[in-house]
């Protein structure tokens, strides 16, 4: 079993100025498990550590959770590999959890997990976290779900998984479907599987140039944000929108000249829950939809914003990558 750290509040410690910044190593926080029961499920599997960087996750780019992506396929090439935990900062946990999904093709299990306290607080959540998610990385009942994402005893597919609360133990959850599963105290319960579609091929990922913004949309807001992050080298665009989808005649026709210059726009919503849709005129989502936006289903922005650059990353014709991005988020 390996564990692959790349820091976050898991491996955060107060320093004297009262703030925490990332410091425990992978080897002192998989040594913070002595004792705990979960370590008994996984019977003679040994347990190693390995760091890829050391980080709050509100500090990585998508180049570095491509580096993650890649270090997770470079370690199951190895058979000896029974499963894959990566600690990782629950801030942007979910983008790079569906990353590794879109890319991961092997059986095996990848799981991320984190903390929401710190290494030295005295009720810290990273120990249990880490060993729940080592019970199911171990077990074969999580062979062939993909990326998952472990907290507070429950498992969740990557895919729909976001980050719920700033600051509870209970930090995730699923836009799409509940959790997949429980563990606790070394025991698993898996209740679902999770649709995949086929993986992207990690090796086609040629991110230089590309670059895919999250434009929010509110009332009163103007157009300009969207023609600013295109101006600044922006390849695709996220526009978050109200409701189902809806925005403004204004911003439905800026959406069409971007599309005809060949940016990818996909259309989100800041609503918690529930499908983009389109359903409403005067510059509601059918209208977005009519002027080239691609609805991204009920992935919302973080990872709509993945799954965009993922697919630019790898076809760089506009028209292709609409097709493909039409086509997974309306089978999620």
């Amino acid at each position: 079993m390996l564990v692959l750290s790349t820091g976050g509040t898991i491996s955060s410690r107060q320093v004297p100025s009262g703030a925490l910044v990332a410091a425990d190593d992978a080897r002192k926080i998989v040594e913070r498990l002595t004792g705990r029961p979960e370590l008994a499920s996984l019977g003679a599997v040994e347990v190693e550590a390995q760091d890829i960087m050391n980080l709050g996750s509100y500090r990585l780019e998508p180049r570095g959770m491509v580096e993650i992506a890649r270090r997770i396929s470079e370690v199951l090439s190895s058979d000896d590999v029974v499963g894959v935990v990566v600690t990782h900062g629950t801030d942007t946990m979910e983008e790079t959890a569906y990353l590794a999904d879109l890319v991961h093709t092997d059986e095996r299990p990848v799981v991320f997990t984190g903390a929401q306290r710190a290494a030295d607080a005295p009720d810290t959540d990273g120990p249990r976290n880490l060993g729940d998610s080592l019970t199911v990385a171990g077990h074969a009942d999580a062979r062939r779900l993909g990326a998952l994402i472990v907290f507070d005893g429950q498992i969740y597919a990557a895919a729909g998984t976001s980050k719920i609360h700033t600051l509870a133990s209970a930090a995730f959850a699923s836009t799409i479907s509940g959790p997949v599963g429980r563990v606790r105290e070394g025991n698993l319960a898996i209740n679902s599987t999770p649709r995949r579609l086929a993986p992207l091929a990690l090796d086609s990922l040629d991110i230089d140039g590309v670059r895919v913004d999250i434009v929010p949309y509110y009332p009163g807001a103007s157009t300009v944000a969207l023609r600013a992050v295109v101006d600044d080298g922006a390849t695709g665009i996220i526009l978050e929108a109200t409701g189902a989808g809806n925005a403004n005649p204004e911003f439905c026709r800026e959406v069409a000249h971007l599309t005809q210059s060949g940016i990818v726009v996909g259309l989100s919503s800041r609503v918690p829950l529930g499908p983009v849709t389109a359903l409403y005129g005067a510059g509601g989502g059918i209208d977005l939809v009519e002027a080239g936006a691609v609805s991204v289903g009920a992935l919302r922005s973080p990872q709509a914003r993945m799954l965009l650059f993922a697919l630019l990353s790898s076809v760089r014709d506009p028209a292709l990558v609409r097709a493909e991005l039409r086509r997974r988020a309306s089978r999620l």
